[in-house]
């Protein structure tokens, strides 16, 4: 009788959990509405991966909205937010900070470290691909282990952390592909595509008039800081079935060349598959959607929907590709409808 009181009691605290869970991904939701204008499955991917823990690359023609969406994510969180505009010239150091030489009141000189932008809840990496390959590069360990190391000296980064990048297509001119590592670092990549007439016509009601509508602090610094945490530790709590661990596992491997598994496009089309890292995004995307679905399992619909934006940017496509027109989401979409 115990043991049943215990689970019961269990399942309607998880249940009260996922409640609240919907409840914050809803207002937060709302509010970025109130200034964005369509983009809901954008909005959506992106506040997932905020509430999964990871970094959001945002794909796109200039003058989308991009920097308007994570400016507004930002204010909804109530989290502080530092924007960096990557130039050609940008340096490393206007990113992570460096150490200065000061002087105290003795007069003894010392160096102090002076914090970059990057130091953060969120930082926006504005047209990241406009910077050259050395400037990107020094997100890298920002990104993946939360920390910047500065002339032999290792400083963390304020929890919790999350870089949103915007970036042009590459066919257009002034950019530097990102590499393939920090590609990988990025937990999804969202394509922002143009909007619709209707769209269109709200976007102009809403910006060309006396008042220019923002987007609220959902709750105080303090109160959201742990209800991320929260959130992100409850994502975690999904369970994954054996079958659905299959399941992916199998069309990773049919995005593999050279498996037993892989497709015709594949083969023909790529060079490299997505490693460990893409499962894990896939994985943790799904359990959002999962959650967001007031389900504390993992089903194979989840798992379609998270694995196009979290394996988009991780396929290595060869030079036929290219010439042939051929993009990695065709590749992933024969996989993802597949029977």
């Amino acid at each position: 009788m115990n043991d049943k009181q215990s689970s019961e009691e269990l399942a309607e605290k998880l249940e009260g959990e996922i409640s609240a869970f919907n409840e914050t991904f809803s207002r937060v939701e709302g509010e970025v509405g109130r200034v964005i204008v369509g983009m809901h499955e954008v909005v959506r991917r992106t506040l997932s991966s905020i509430f999964a823990g990871g970094h959001v690359l945002l794909e796109g023609v200039p003058g989308l909205g991009k920097t308007l969406l994570v400016k507004s994510i930002s204010r909804s969180l109530g989290l502080s937010f530092r924007r960096i505009q990557f130039t050609p010239d940008l340096m490393p150091s206007d990113v992570t900070g460096t150490q200065v030489l000061t002087e105290d009141e003795s007069g003894k000189r010392t160096f102090v470290f002076k914090p970059g932008p990057v130091f953060a809840n969120i930082v926006l990496a504005d047209e990241i691909n406009r910077a050259t390959p050395k400037t990107q590069a020094a997100l890298l360990e920002a990104m993946e282990e939360r920390q910047v190391s500065v002339l032999g000296e290792t400083h963390r980064l304020p929890q919790p952390f999350f870089v949103l990048a915007t970036q042009n297509p590459v066919e257009l001119e002034g950019t530097y592909p990102l590499p393939e590592a920090q590609l990988d670092r990025f937990m999804t990549k969202v394509l922002v595509s143009p909007p619709s007439s209707n769209d269109l016509k709200e976007i102009l009601r809403r910006t060309t008039g006396v008042s220019i509508p923002e987007a609220q602090t959902v709750f105080a610094e303090s109160e959201m800081l742990q209800r991320i945490e929260h959130m992100k530790k409850l994502v975690r709590q999904v369970a994954v079935a054996d079958p659905m661990q299959e399941v992916l596992v199998r069309m990773l491997s049919a995005l593999t060349p050279g498996s037993d598994f892989a497709t015709q496009l594949t083969q023909k089309y790529v060079r490299f598959g997505p490693g460990p890292r893409g499962a894990q995004a896939v994985v943790m995307l799904a359990k959002v959607s999962a959650v967001l679905d007031s389900r504390v399992n993992l089903a194979f619909e989840d798992i379609r929907s998270a694995i196009l934006p979290a394996l988009r940017h991780r396929l290595i496509l060869n030079f036929q590709a290219e010439a042939d027109g051929v993009t990695s989401d065709d590749v992933i979409e024969q996989v993802r409808t597949a029977k």
